[in-house]
């Protein structure tokens, strides 16, 4: 994860009338967005307390739709390149699993679905996680498998994506979630999903995303300013 601590926020540093794809304030997080309200993006300052972090990123809602369409949707998500990913080994009997880490907080309680999309051989894998205290910051760990199938291109294309799901239409979480690596199915790709965008009242935020090969997660690992914005360049246009 590059910017995982959401502090480089190179084309400013908020956006509302939101309503289509892109990105928007804070470096190397894409909007995925299909139909589902109007938003506000935002890089914050409120954070977790005495967790080091000086900004996060938020969603705000500024236009519900309580009834999402069949195809609506709308995740946070962070691409990839295949050359940065070989040492995952994927594809063979020895793939690494991967440990999401990862503080979150929302008004919106309730079930929230985060997904790798592996975009070499389309396959998908995702877990839901839970936000259970309203407007306090959460930490989550999650851990995926390994995927034995499927090598990744060893080359600077997309190969993989994290998204962190807010809306989800039926189209996408009318299945069973697919908690283990499968060839894509939508249906299974956000099952359980919470409507982020059925009040005006709604936010999200996140900060601290760590992702790790192993089945254990350590502390963020907070990397200098100009380590960080080197870094960010690379994807800037």
């Amino acid at each position: 994860i590059i910017n995982g601590d959401m502090s480089i926020a190179q084309r400013g540093t908020s956006t509302s009338g939101i309503t289509s794809s892109g990105y928007y304030t804070v470096d190397r997080f894409n909007l995925e967005i299909g139909s589902p309200g109007t938003w506000t993006q935002s890089q914050s300052t409120d954070v977790p307390t005495g967790q080091g972090f000086a900004t996060s990123l938020k969603m705000d809602c500024t236009t519900a739709k309580g009834s999402l369409g069949s195809g609506d949707l709308c995740h946070i998500n962070q691409r990839f390149e295949g050359q940065n990913l070989q040492y995952l080994k994927k594809g063979t009997s020895s793939a690494e699993s991967l440990t999401l880490s990862f503080w979150t907080k929302s008004n919106k309680t309730g079930t929230y679905i985060a997904e790798f999309r592996e975009r070499d051989n389309n396959r998908t894998i995702s877990q839901a996680y839970t936000i259970s205290s309203a407007n306090t910051w959460e930490k989550k760990t999650i851990t995926y498998a390994g995927d034995t199938s499927g090598a990744l291109g060893n080359d600077n294309g997309n190969s993989m994506h994290i998204g962190f799901w807010l809306a989800a239409g039926t189209t996408y979480s009318s299945g069973t979630l697919q908690t283990s690596w499968g060839s894509r199915v939508d249906a299974n790709r956000a099952v359980g999903q919470v409507n982020l965008a059925d009040s005006t009242s709604n936010e999200w935020y996140i900060t601290g995303v760590q992702l790790e090969a192993g089945t254990t997660a350590s502390d963020f690992e907070f990397l200098p300013v100009d380590v960080n914005l080197q870094r960010c360049f690379r994807y800037y246009e």
